[in-house]
């Protein structure tokens, strides 16, 4: 190891302890990641500017001429808007009433926290709840939406099958 390096190091680690004493080391693990962010963020622009001027833009190979637009095809199921249902919403608020019950419960019991500190908990406990049953009905949702298409599709082909035959 050279001086420059060794020298280098040095000054990493004294800033590092300064910065620990000053700001504890929570506050130096938030800088520490806000920095390796911003230098994230930094080196992607950067990496992303020299990919693009290096794409040759003039190919020889690249068709000229107009362009033929397919005819619009039906809208997809990303693009169309539906409903939630009354599923989603009911399995949610039931979530929640239940995550907030067994959350303040285990804080009252197997804690020993105070009514306003359960309550917190309960409220925190209701939120992770109601995100959780979110999310198992619109799986299911999903699940069942899914085995709907795939039966109207085997219908369909069917169908077509037994006209033909």
């Amino acid at each position: 190891m050279n001086l420059r390096t060794f020298s280098w190091i040095t000054v990493v680690v004294g800033v590092t302890v300064a910065a620990v004493s000053w700001f504890g080391i929570a506050g130096t693990l938030a800088v520490v990641v806000g920095v390796a962010c911003l230098a994230a963020h930094v080196a992607g622009n950067a990496i992303g500017t020299s990919i693009r001027d290096a794409t040759d833009r003039e190919r020889s190979d690249r068709p000229t001429g107009l362009v033929t637009i397919p005819e619009r095809q039906p809208p997809t199921l990303l693009e169309r808007g539906e409903s939630l249902g009354r599923l989603v919403p009911v399995s949610a608020g039931i979530g929640g009433l239940i995550g907030g019950l067994i959350g303040t419960f285990c804080l009252l019991v197997f804690v020993g926290s105070s009514l306003p500190g359960a309550v917190l908990g309960g409220i925190s406990s209701a939120v992770i709840g109601g995100i959780g049953g979110f999310l198992l009905a619109s799986f299911i949702d999903v699940i069942r939406s899914a085995f709907r298409e795939a039966d109207a599709a085997e219908q369909m082909h069917q169908r077509r099958h037994s006209a033909e035959g």
